[in-house]
């Protein structure tokens, strides 16, 4: 989720003639079928998280559900934030679906956002995300529209999935967070190049709905907004619950409810 309101062709004769479309078509389906798992498993996935983290990623890799304690996803999952930003205050709800996306092999988690601003959609997004077997989770890209005040659909800028026109995965938290840790989150160029950097493990963070001493603190930024820095805080066990742009903006986010599925 961002503050800034970013997805697999005579009778003789005709006997014989029978008999060797048969043999063929039978060769075929048994090539057909030997070739497949060799392809699945020779199906690589291009990373886009940059130093320090793995280049190359395959499907067997991933687990089936997205547990990391600073970004669980547990099917029906809710949240709610209040914000506030240079166009007013905002609200935003994020929930879990109880779906998947297969996105290069990989079954993704589907979220869905929204931001409304006077009780109307004004951005609606599903983002793509993924866990390895380390815990680390990747974001796998996002199939975003901002909306007029009527509804209409302003643009769809920011949208991106993975294997498309060169997109690759990011990582959005790590399994282990430590101080000092950063990565692309996403990498679509010229699209979607959110960078983070963690801060601090023991951050203070207080919002309506959580208050912790050990919250993940980052700073998140982008190369095509610059000038434009963010800090994030992960807190155990529900994930996002505070935004806040420290230079470039007025931003600011809290988590004001939380429901766990």
């Amino acid at each position: 989720m961002r503050i800034n309101a970013t997805p697999i062709r005579a009778r003789a004769s005709a006997a014989i003639v029978a008999v060797v479309v048969a043999a063929v078509a039978t060769a075929g389906v048994v090539a057909q079928a030997g070739a497949a798992p060799a392809a699945k498993a020779s199906q690589a996935i291009r990373s886009g998280a940059g130093p320090g983290w793995p280049k190359i990623l395959h499907p067997s890799e991933f687990v089936a559900r997205v547990d990391n304690p600073y970004f669980p996803l547990d099917p029906g999952s809710r949240w709610r934030y209040r914000g506030r930003d240079a166009g007013g205050p905002f609200a935003d709800r994020m929930h879990v679906k109880h779906k998947t996306k297969t996105i290069l092999g990989v079954q993704t988690t589907v979220v869905h956002d929204v931001v409304l601003r006077h009780g109307k959609q004004r951005e609606v997004t599903n983002d793509w995300y993924a866990q390895d077997e380390r815990g680390n989770v990747w974001y796998f890209g996002e199939r975003t529209k901002e909306l007029s005040p009527k509804g209409n659909v302003v643009t769809r800028e920011g949208s991106w999935k993975s294997g498309r026109d060169g997109a690759r995965p990011g990582i959005l938290m790590p399994g282990h967070p430590r101080v000092g840790q950063t990565a692309r989150q996403e990498y679509f160029k010229g699209h979607a190049e959110d960078h983070f950097k963690i801060l601090d493990v023991n951050a203070r963070v207080k919002t309506p709905a959580v208050s912790s001493r050990h919250a993940v603190r980052t700073k998140e930024w982008t190369p095509l907004e610059k000038g434009v820095i963010d800090n994030k805080y992960y807190a155990r066990g529900y994930g996002d619950v505070k935004e806040k742009t420290v230079k470039g903006g007025l931003e600011v986010l809290h988590l004001v409810h939380f429901h766990n599925g």
